[in-house]
């Protein structure tokens, strides 16, 4: 019996304009002149059921981390479209989501609210979430003091505890130091148990995609080079890479 569809991506474009790193002054004289164009996904088309746990492969700048954020609605698509069919998300990443001026305890609230949580559901939950992120003293002041394994310990643990029904996890995984990894590891484990939970991993490591992962996207050149279940699609990338 087929599972219902929680994702559905179709002939999805994403495009960044850039400048190339130059002098102030030689910026100045380029004012008026077109910026350049990178083509990050190039018409990519997939769907994920309910319940499956995707990872997403690729060499840096394959256009890994623009999925995540055009599916979570960061980014919007230049052409194509993204159809969550009615479900909550939530996005896991280093870098993103956090108010840099407001506490732990503040971003907590603020990310549970873009999450679509009420402060009545946030609240019951907050206990649970500071106890599991273990960052001491530093829940009481403001992210910007905070180090990146500080930062991916709040991210992880606001994101885990409040449960949503399609969880994007960008490389966070590896962030932390050894006791977390292993907490964390162990509680994605726990989340992705869940039949109906949908989960897309963007990972370097194969050995995690291997393990967690059901079903593999090989991204390259912003293209989908291959999609299929883990023992054909990363030793297909594993050669490539050692090839190229």
């Amino acid at each position: 019996m087929k599972k219902n569809i929680t994702v559905t991506v179709k002939n999805l474009h994403v495009t960044y304009k850039s400048l190339k790193k130059t002098s102030i002054r030689a910026s100045w004289k380029q004012i008026g002149h077109k910026a350049e164009l990178f083509h990050a996904l190039k018409g990519v088309s997939f769907e994920i059921e309910e319940g499956n746990i995707l990872g997403i492969i690729g060499k840096n700048g394959s256009g890994k981390s623009t999925m995540l954020r055009a599916i979570a609605g960061i980014f919007s698509p230049d052409k194509g479209t993204i159809d969550l069919h009615g479900n909550t998300i939530s996005l896991l990443s280093i870098g993103v989501g956090f108010n840099k001026k407001l506490t732990g305890k503040e971003n907590i609230y603020l990310s549970g609210m873009l999450l679509g949580f009420t402060e009545e559901e946030i609240k019951k939950k907050e206990k649970e979430i500071i106890a599991f992120a273990d960052i001491g003293e530093f829940i009481n002041k403001p992210v910007k003091t905070y180090s990146s394994g500080m930062y991916s310990k709040l991210a992880f643990a606001i994101t885990a505890i409040l449960e949503t029904d399609i969880m994007l996890i960008d490389e966070v995984l590896s962030v932390g130091d050894v006791k977390f990894k292993e907490k964390s590891y162990n509680k994605m484990k726990e989340l992705i148990s869940d039949e109906h939970r949908t989960v897309i991993i963007v990972s370097h490591s194969l050995g995690t995609i291997r393990e967690l992962c059901n079903e593999v996207l090989w991204l390259n050149d912003g293209k989908i080079k291959q999609i299929g279940p883990p023992e054909e699609v990363i030793p297909a990338y594993e050669e490539f890479m050692r090839n190229n």
